[in-house]
């Protein structure tokens, strides 16, 4: 099949590229070199792991039907969001008017700041974790509430409940969390849900959900009929690896849902990555296998850094963060010299390096370079 020269080959490959992230222009990475939300990008060729991407990106299925979705790409994806909407339903066994899509994950938390937060509203959320709550709470004026983690890099779910109130508009728990790729047990979350005011929205962000294997931790999507305050938050970025093509979705009561969608983007999902994801939800064994590889790289690399003496949060998910002992920004510069991108710095975590799961060979290439750049007088 061809039509005006671009035959079903060349759209996947174009949409491959994409997908890859492997083309960049030197004036967007300038444009998008202060924002918080990613560090800078390299020329063709770098070892990404500084985004915690997954670097085998789509399934075959999933590849098959972006291939196979020119035939929808020049329409408005309508039709395709309620196709989405109802596989995610059937997926989690809730109701179509319980689940809202969104540009990314990300998109799902600007809903919920815009839908639960105004001016003089808190937003209660751990210190560290991903910023994009506090970035759309600064625009709405709303009051940020950080509470530090605890000495081990957990959430402390204890401070965090005292310290929401009347005010408290939404509470955000990244679990397992970014950075530090800690979890909160399951039974833990359910004596907080307890303990958190019922005005509160409670926005549990499970994005890195698929690379758990811990036994005490365990989804909440369940507990929405429970807690009518939840609202759960998932993506297609990390684990399905489709983080440039943008997809995301909530669990939420209808209420919730209701408000969370007034102020969705209009059409801000794609055909493709839909098509992609409605596949990917039915291929269990592509997520078992993705989470063998980046976790069994992970426990690779922890070994490599055992042998001299650095230390490392045990993490859940497909990044882990490294104490390199001192200020990490120049170290951050020094890979970037070599064309690895690691992880942006966290300003309470200062001293600490997010280093994302590349293949095999790219973790290969980063320890090699870490020994060379980062002094082993510095290890713990």
């Amino acid at each position: 099949m061809k039509e005006n020269g671009l035959n079903r080959r060349q759209f996947a490959q174009s949409v491959g590229a994409l997908v890859g992230g492997t083309l960049v222009l030197p004036e967007l990475a300038k444009a998008f070199a202060g924002a918080p939300q990613h560090t800078p990008r390299a020329a063709d060729g770098a070892i990404q792991i500084d985004s915690n991407e997954n670097p085998y990106g789509p399934s075959p299925r999933a590849r098959e039907a972006i291939t196979n979705s020119e035939n929808i790409a020049c329409r408005y994806p309508d039709v395709t969001e309620m196709r989405m909407t109802d596989t995610i339903a059937k997926y989690h066994g809730v109701s179509t008017d319980q689940v809202a899509l969104g540009c990314g994950s990300t998109e799902i938390l600007r809903m919920a700041d815009t839908a639960f937060l105004a001016p003089n509203k808190s937003v209660v959320v751990a210190e560290p974790t991903y910023e994009a709550v506090l970035n759309f709470a600064q625009v709405l004026h709303a009051n940020p509430v950080k509470v530090p983690q605890t000495r081990d890099y957990l959430h402390d779910l204890d401070a965090m409940a005292a310290a929401a109130n009347s005010s408290t508009g939404l509470i955000y728990i990244c679990n397992p969390n970014n950075p530090t790729g800690t979890i909160v047990s399951k039974a833990a979350l359910e004596r907080f849900m307890d303990r958190a005011p019922r005005t509160a929205i409670v926005l549990v962000d499970e994005a890195y959900f698929h690379f758990v294997e811990d036994p005490s931790y365990g989804s909440v999507v369940d507990w929405v009929g429970k807690y009518p305050n939840l609202i759960v938050a998932r993506t297609f970025s990390k684990i399905y690896g489709m983080a440039g093509m943008r997809l995301g979705y909530s669990i939420a009561t209808k209420e919730n849902t209701r408000a969370l969608r007034a102020s969705k983007l209009w059409s801000s999902t794609n055909a493709a990555v839909m098509t992609a994801a409605i596949v990917s939800l039915g291929d269990p064994d592509h997520v078992a296998d993705q989470r063998q590889k980046l976790n069994g790289t992970r426990k690779w690399l922890y070994a490599e850094l055992a042998k001299d003496g650095w230390r490392y949060i045990p993490s859940h998910a497909n990044f882990t963060m490294i104490d390199v002992g001192g200020d990490v920004t120049p170290y951050i510069r020094a890979f970037a010299e070599r064309n690895i991108l690691v992880g942006r710095k966290f300003p309470s975590m200062s001293t600490w390096m997010r280093v994302s799961m590349g293949t095999p060979e790219e973790m290969q290439k980063f320890m090699a370079a870490f020994r060379e750049i980062v002094p082993k007088s510095k290890a713990a």
